[in-house]
């Protein structure tokens, strides 16, 4: 499977306007910086001054648009590569691809960590090891979706498979790169969710021992907001066991079990790489981002590999072996707020 099943008119009729756009946007961008940046610097003394987020801000958004447009060319030039000299080589279009994919987001994160002054510390790297996997990840802000291709693509290796929600082909590079790759770009309110988790699971085929399957088990980003509700809807539903479960949780969502349970439930079982993170959280709205939440901070980023082997045959028992994988993420979650003694403020720099 590749890419969405919108169809290549809609998909074209989406691309008309999202290119140009961004191209457009780009240009006015980088020639208006002479004056948005004094401007933004203005708005910042009289925020106070500290940590020039204003600027920076600008700044990023700045670069975020000229990594847009080099993917956009660079995804052009390979779509004329596929179908003049690759003609006959289509693994060596989709290695390109895969590695178009890792420098733009290494390219983007590396912006954001000079612009913002943060680092990223990485432990059990080696954990990642040879695949085929299953990556579980925690997902708690936008920014965090640079990880996966940062951390397992760019620097293990791994060719990424994403599950990722539908409104994200509205950036460029994502859909003119992801939809040539097996991804799912699923629609979290289709009234089909039979078809959506198929989609998921069509994804297995072909995995090589450099491949993953990227999936959000918690479905959308943890916010204490969401929290609430997701509660609220359980308790709605008479279910005290898993109201249990959820209220347990306190730095993540409980796991959805549509896709992630259908993947372990899979004929083709691989292991499962477990990735849990903490410092984007601070950044999990557009408010706390423009007031400066990744200023100096440190992303952490924690990986474990739970071998097919331990994964239980029964249905319950594997419900209860993922609940618990995902408690071993909360805890290490809120081990790491427990490192920062202001954990509530943003760090300055």
């Amino acid at each position: 499977m590749s890419g969405t099943r919108d169809g290549r008119a809609a998909r074209w009729r989406r691309r008309l306007v999202t290119i140009p756009l961004y191209f457009v946007l780009g240009a006015a961008v980088w020639l208006g910086l002479p004056l948005l940046l004094p401007l933004a610097a203005l708005g910042d003394l009289v925020r106070g001054g500290r940590p020039w987020i204003l600027v920076r801000c600008i700044a990023f958004f700045a670069w975020y648009l000229a990594c847009e447009a080099v993917g956009i060319v660079s995804a052009g030039v390979l779509w004329v590569l596929e179908r003049t000299l690759w003609r006959s080589r289509p693994e060596r279009t989709r290695e390109a691809l895969y590695r178009l994919q890792a420098r733009w987001a290494a390219g983007l994160f590396a912006g954001g960590s000079r612009l913002f002054g943060f680092r990223l510390e990485v432990e059990g790297l080696e954990q990642v090891g040879d695949g085929p996997l299953l990556v579980f990840m925690r997902h708690a802000s936008v920014a965090d979706t640079l990880l996966p291709a940062m951390v397992l693509g760019a620097q293990a290796g791994l060719r990424l498979r994403y599950v990722l929600k539908s409104e994200l082909l509205w950036d460029p590079c994502l859909d003119l790169v992801g939809n040539r790759l097996p991804n799912a770009f699923v629609r979290r309110s289709s009234g089909d969710p039979e078809r959506e988790v198929a989609g998921v699971l069509a994804l297995v085929s072909g995995l090589g021992p450099r491949d993953g399957i990227l999936i959000y088990p918690e479905g959308t980003r943890f916010t204490p907001a969401k929290r609430a509700q997701v509660l609220a809807r359980i308790a709605a539903a008479g279910d005290p066991e898993a109201l249990a479960r959820a209220e347990s949780l306190q730095r993540v969502l409980p796991p959805r079990l549509g896709g992630p349970l259908g993947l372990l439930e899979h004929p083709r079982r691989v292991d499962v790489l477990f990735l849990a993170h903490h410092g984007f959280d601070r950044a999990a709205s557009f408010w706390e981002f423009w007031n400066g939440g990744l200023v100096g901070r440190t992303i952490r980023v924690a990986l474990w590999r739970a071998p097919h082997r331990d994964v239980p045959d029964d249905r319950a028992k594997r419900v209860e072996w993922l609940h618990e994988q995902w408690r071993r993420v909360d805890a290490w979650v809120q081990e790491q707020d427990a490192r920062e003694p202001r954990a509530g403020a943003p760090h300055r720099r």
